[in-house]
């Protein structure tokens, strides 16, 4: 089976590859380094007319950057998977499409289930619930997958709290991270079920095991070896406090029911995530010409 993998600069692009190439699967990356300035016209030259499946492993989790800029979030997260969609409905292909726990407003009580509608309460969830959707109504051929938090997004709020003086992360959401290598495995894992012709096309929800809270991961994560010693985490609504749904907690049974995948803790991931951004973003202060 020919995939083609739609991904940017981020590091979900490149564990993902590395990891479906260690796979019988043939593999065609696409890097989309501006997905809001895409020419959507252009999919017919870049998706090779043989594909049959497109994993869009742009992965949009993080609510602020998504306020900040809206333009740039309704071309990334709705118009681009649909100019997808459309070119795989045309041409019999098959599309797994990332969405996220930014769907649901938090309201309820207990753990989202897949079936759940969406009433997103920020930019990011509004457009992916858009998104969804209009793929469950032009593309019988798809598998949508939400993911819970970013573990890598509050590595980083913590990394950059020790310049400056502190973190405050709100103690009254509550979620599960997943962490870039563990959301890797399970895509892998679908794909493979794919080529071995199964039918199973839907939502799919996935995040590590174990529900915490912004403020106790943010203790998590202060505790870990490779963050500087001495950060201060608050249990404090932020300015960004807002944006964050009270409950994003998701069942993931579904997806370990249909295709056998179990939930990891996200705890197992934590030392490789922080080794992972401090490597990333150590190579990205390098200069181009060293």
């Amino acid at each position: 089976m020919h995939v083609l993998v739609v991904h940017d600069y981020g590091p979900l692009g490149k564990v993902l590859l590395e990891r479906l190439r260690e796979t019988h699967l043939r593999i065609s990356p696409l890097l989309i380094s501006d997905p809001a300035n895409v020419d959507l016209h252009a999919l017919d030259n870049w998706i090779p007319e043989d594909t049959a499946l497109i994993i869009n492993a742009l992965w949009l989790a993080d609510p602020e950057k998504a306020e900040k800029n809206r333009e740039a979030t309704h071309e990334a997260a709705f118009s681009l998977p649909l100019a997808l969609a459309e070119h795989a409905r045309e041409r019999k292909m098959a599309l797994l499409q990332l969405s996220s726990c930014y769907v649901f407003d938090g309201r309820k009580q207990g753990a989202y289930i897949a079936s759940n509608p969406g009433q997103p309460v920020n930019e990011l969830g509004r457009w992916q619930w858009e998104c969804e959707q209009a793929l469950r109504t032009q593309l019988p051929r798809h598998i949508i997958l939400r993911t819970g938090w970013s573990l890598a997004r509050f590595i980083g709020k913590v990394q950059q709290s020790t310049a400056q003086g502190g973190l405050s992360l709100p103690g009254r959401c509550q979620g599960q991270p997943v962490a870039v290598k563990d959301l890797a495995r399970v895509i892998v894992a679908v794909a493979l079920q794919i080529d071995c012709g199964a039918e199973v096309w839907g939502t799919y929800q996935y995040a590590g095991a174990e529900e915490i809270n912004l403020y106790e991961l943010g203790l998590a994560i202060a505790g870990m070896p490779g963050i500087p010693e001495g950060i201060k985490v608050v249990d404090e609504v932020p300015d960004w406090g807002h944006i964050e749904p009270v409950n994003t907690t998701m069942v993931c049974t579904k997806i370990r029911n249909t295709f056998g995948i179990k939930q990891m803790p996200w705890r197992t991931w934590l030392s490789e995530e922080v080794a992972m951004l401090k490597e990333s973003n150590s190579a990205e202060r390098v200069p181009a010409n060293s």
